[in-house]
């Protein structure tokens, strides 16, 4: 079985850290949701704030049993959006099930408390004046405006993803001169591959969801002599394969070099990871394989020799990709032979000689 490589992920990616970080947070935008530049990220909990939130969270059950026990009717436009809320409740409950990781059950148990409290509020804000409900919200209103007050509340300066997977190799691993990298430094960062980072409970960071890179270490006869820009495919772990580009190739050494990849898919996917495994498709052409004896070469175009019934015909054939031993070849597209000059007469003939699935060819 064919070894996997190992990648370590680089991203362009901001860690956002406020004074009072030794207080808790609260995620105002959740994970892997998308900010604007100059938008609240999170904020930091402040002092009392752990029975302002108990009193909240009081108010949201009783906001939604007075809802429950009024058979109170909203007409309005916040209708269609409450009963959203309601639906992405109970799928986010459901979600929650048969999930035994505590990081993942959290994040489930955030979202689910901020549809409860987004609901709370639109019920409050189509709820006639003088409802207990109206009345119920406004007391949430103002106990959440006290809370927000105290608090210290940290924007982005650039739009992008949020993520609170921090592992203190955003300032080390950065994009742009990748001449930093090197097999010792990565060795040293002792990850192991396919963990997940943590989420932190201090930090909040924003990255680039278009594009990420991945280094590899590497000392194959291909990898040695591929060259910037370049262009391949690379097998994650999860088998998405995903088109890159090579932007970065050191100098050989003892080690062999390493080469850092470009995707531009599957970016978001990966996260919550720094170090993962893959394999990297040099190239990937379709067509029939044959040995190299098989094929006729005339001046700048290629031939092979179909034997039927001992009847011989010469097939005009585009060869994708040769090494020693074997071509991979196949029939050219009409396109491609008025391209080349054929006409129509031409083109008409040459495609009652197609080469098939079993056909007998000759080797010279």
């Amino acid at each position: 079985m064919k070894k996997l490589l190992n990648g370590y992920i680089i991203r362009d990616e901001k860690v956002f850290q406020g004074a009072n970080y030794q207080n808790g947070m609260d995620q105002i935008v959740s994970e892997n949701e998308r900010v604007a530049k100059d938008e609240n990220i999170f904020r930091y909990y402040s002092a009392g704030e752990e029975e302002l939130v108990k009193q909240i969270s009081a108010l949201d059950t009783q906001i939604n049993e007075a809802i429950a026990n009024s058979g109170l009717k909203i007409l309005s436009d916040s209708a269609s959006d409450i009963v959203n809320l309601e639906m992405q409740i109970e799928s986010n409950i459901e979600n929650m099930y048969n999930l035994n990781e505590i990081q993942k059950i959290q994040e489930y148990k955030k979202k689910i408390e901020d549809f409860i409290s987004e609901k709370a509020q639109l019920s409050g804000a189509a709820s006639p004046e003088g409802s207990q409900v109206k009345i119920l919200v406004n007391q949430r209103q103002a106990l959440e405006q006290q809370l927000n007050s105290s608090s210290e509340v940290v924007k982005s300066d650039r739009a992008g993803l949020v993520s609170y997977r921090v592992d203190g190799l955003e300032e080390v691993l950065k994009p742009g001169d990748f001449s930093y990298l090197n097999k010792e430094l990565l060795d040293s960062f002792d990850l192991k591959v396919g963990a997940v980072v943590p989420q932190s409970n201090e930090k909040g960071k924003v990255i680039d969801n278009y594009a990420c890179y991945i280094a590899i270490c590497i000392s194959t006869e291909k990898a040695l002599t591929a060259n910037v820009g370049e262009k391949v495919d690379l097998r994650l772990s999860n088998s998405d394969e995903v088109e890159a580009e090579i932007v970065y190739a050191s100098e050989p050494n003892e080690s062999g070099r390493i080469l850092v990849f470009q995707i531009k898919q599957d970016v978001e996917k990966l996260i919550e990871y720094r170090k993962i495994s893959l394999d990297i498709i040099w190239w990937n052409y379709t067509g029939f394989k044959v040995s190299n004896e098989a094929v006729i070469t005339e001046g700048d175009k290629n031939y092979i020799e179909r034997n039927r019934a001992g009847y011989t015909e010469k097939i005009l054939v585009k060869v994708e990709r040769q090494n020693e031993t074997y071509s991979i070849i196949r029939n050219y597209k009409e396109e491609e032979l008025k391209d080349m000059g054929y006409t129509e007469e031409e083109i008409e003939a040459l495609n009652e000689l197609k080469l098939k699935l079993y056909d007998e060819i000759v080797l010279h």
